[in-house]
């Protein structure tokens, strides 16, 4: 079972980081077959330790997921890598993820598609990572506060969609907003045990394929928000 979602010691310098990122890139990712040199050469790019709570920077390229606050997590970086090379992103796709946490993820997209279009249901954590982004540079992510089923329907279609956040079944919203030809991955079950679908859209219709079981945070509905 490979967890999407999951303390802190003193601040690891920061000369260990690009070392500890590509350590991350060759154990934990080409090591479990990730092959795409785009995504390989995102991961080892992204600060990840800049989205992870100061207290837990030394922990940020371990193998596992790790607590952002309220009750939400940062995915395992070798699941962050598997969704994102499961879309198959391309320079020029417009990508919408539903629950953006700590904005790790959307980091990783924005190196690599034209825009992200990005929903967190609990704001403190978007305002968080609005400024993370902003900081960094990424100036192509789009971020908003707001329900992720409903998805984002006035910059519909996506090419691509990605969940990192589990629903009980795959919201239709979702399956409108996606492009014909488009690809989505998306968790879905029931809570911390979930599979990971891939969903490709061809002619209006859904074809679904089970690529892992994993464990991600139960998908919040607008009167869940906290």
């Amino acid at each position: 079972m490979l967890a999407g979602a999951g303390c802190g010691q003193q601040a690891a310098p920061v000369a260990d980081f690009a070392a500890q990122r590509q350590r991350m890139v060759e154990q934990q990712l080409k090591a479990r077959g990730i092959k795409d040199e785009r995504v390989l050469a995102a991961m080892a790019k992204v600060p990840r330790e800049e989205f992870v709570p100061a207290v837990a920077r030394v922990e940020a390229y371990e193998d596992g997921p790790l607590p952002i606050g309220y009750d939400q997590t940062i995915s395992q970086p070798y699941i962050v890598a598997f969704m994102t090379d499961q879309l198959r992103p391309k320079p020029s796709d417009r990508v919408l993820e539903i629950g953006t946490g700590s904005g790790y993820q959307a980091a990783i997209l924005a190196e690599l598609v034209a825009e992200v279009y990005t929903i967190e249901i609990v704001e403190p954590l978007a305002k968080a990572a609005e400024a993370t982004l902003q900081r960094l540079g990424y100036n192509n992510v789009h971020l908003k506060v707001g329900d992720g089923y409903k998805g984002w329907p006035e910059e519909a279609p996506f090419d691509a969609i990605i969940v990192t956040c589990a629903p009980e079944k795959v919201p239709q919203p979702l399956a409108d907003q996606l492009k014909d030809g488009g690809r989505m991955v998306i968790p879905v079950g029931e809570r911390f045990a979930q599979q990971l679908y891939l969903l490709e859209k061809k002619n209006g219709q859904l074809q679904e394929s089970v690529t892992l079981p994993v464990r991600f945070v139960p998908m919040l509905r607008e009167t869940q928000r906290k």
